[in-house]
């Protein structure tokens, strides 16, 4: 009996036996190294984040040898502190699901390699995952949602706008053509000299600016056309502050913070508002880190109270990556018997269309 039959007649026999399907998640794709224990999708048993936060600060972004160094003194306690806080063991389990794409092809090794690892020693039934696919899903870990929905993807790495028809059924309606929100953020924050992680920095700073001080562009959107560009805004904000210390004058960084995460937001509320009226969808999710925005929070609680939609963030934690959300993307998968074999392996780019 091959790989394939072995995983299958697995979970036809869990399947007939009942019961809860308890997964183990592992999550490595850039600078936090995680493990969790999913039940059925929505319940989680347990969550460990090993962050890489403090070890990446002095460089002013994350250096991905160190990421991956990182990751591979971490994993097997992470794992292993998982099972201990969902009072598990291997041989509880259902599955095993993993992060494999896209992200740091040297982070994302880590964690695939460790989930194969588990797979083939306790013969579960591996589950690969798209990274946009778990922030997506990370929305069903506080809250009751189902398809349809509209999701509004923004991370440090992705932006993008997709309409969710089923568990795992996506359209993609729009995506960054260069810069993602987060990574802009970032990059102007480290201009300003805040340093890392820049959305919070930012997000700070901004509390004590004006927001209208300072013209930025806003990319606007072309009719059927969702995808996002903030390469432009952050040309922009860099020519204001080169030309503000050539004149020897110094950059009100309150203001700037201010006004370029008002121009961020303002470019994401115009596409989700320009989607949500096209494809008539009532419910909103937003994932990915910088959905923990307080600014960009308040202004999509605004446009779906006018619109009359549900919005759906989740816990600010679940906002960052974590593999809980791992665990909730793989469920469905598991329910449709759609098992990966040991011939997976990490993918620094996949779209989710490639993915499923």
């Amino acid at each position: 009996m091959g790989y394939a039959e072995r995983m299958k007649a697995r979970h036809d026999a869990d399947a007939k036996r009942g019961g809860p399907i308890d997964i183990l998640a592992i999550e490595s794709s850039c600078d936090e190294t995680a493990a969790a224990v999913v039940r059925d999708g929505r319940v989680l048993l347990s969550s460990v984040v090993a962050s890489q936060m403090a070890s990446h600060q002095r460089f002013g972004g994350v250096v991905p040898e160190v990421a991956s160094r990182a990751h591979t003194e971490q994993v097997t306690r992470v794992v292993a502190q998982a099972l201990t806080e969902a009072d598990k063991e291997l041989g509880d389990l259902q599955a095993i699901a993993v992060t494999h794409a896209p992200g740091l092809i040297g982070a994302l090794f880590v964690g695939v390699t460790a989930a194969k690892s588990l797979a083939l020693a306790t013969g579960l039934p591996l589950i690969g995952v798209h990274h946009l696919a778990g922030h997506i899903a990370a929305s069903a870990l506080s809250s009751d949602i189902e398809p349809p929905y509209l999701a509004l993807v923004v991370s440090g790495g992705h932006t993008e706008l997709l309409s969710v028809r089923g568990h795992g059924d996506f359209v993609r309606l729009g995506r960054t053509r260069d810069d993602a929100a987060g990574e802009a953020l970032d990059k102007i924050a480290r201009a300003l000299g805040l340093g890392y992680p820049g959305g919070p920095l930012i997000e700070q700073a901004a509390r004590e600016g004006d927001a209208h001080a300072i013209s930025l562009p806003v990319a606007k959107v072309s009719t059927g056309q969702w995808d996002f560009s903030f390469s432009g805004l952050k040309s922009a904000a860099l020519l204001h502050m080169d030309k503000e210390r050539r004149a020897l004058r110094e950059v009100n960084v309150a203001d700037m913070a201010a006004s370029f995460q008002e121009a961020v937001v303002e470019a994401l509320v115009l596409h989700t508002d320009s989607a949500l009226a096209h494809t008539g969808l009532r419910q909103l999710v937003v994932a990915g880190g910088v959905a923990a925005n307080g600014r960009l929070r308040d202004r999509l609680t605004e446009l779906c109270a006018l619109r009359g939609v549900r919005l759906i963030v989740p816990d600010l934690w679940l906002c960052t990556d974590n593999a809980a959300m791992i665990g909730a993307a793989a469920y469905p998968r598991y329910c449709k018997g759609q098992f990966d074999d040991l011939t997976l392996t990490a993918q620094a780019t996949l779209s989710l269309e490639q993915w499923l």
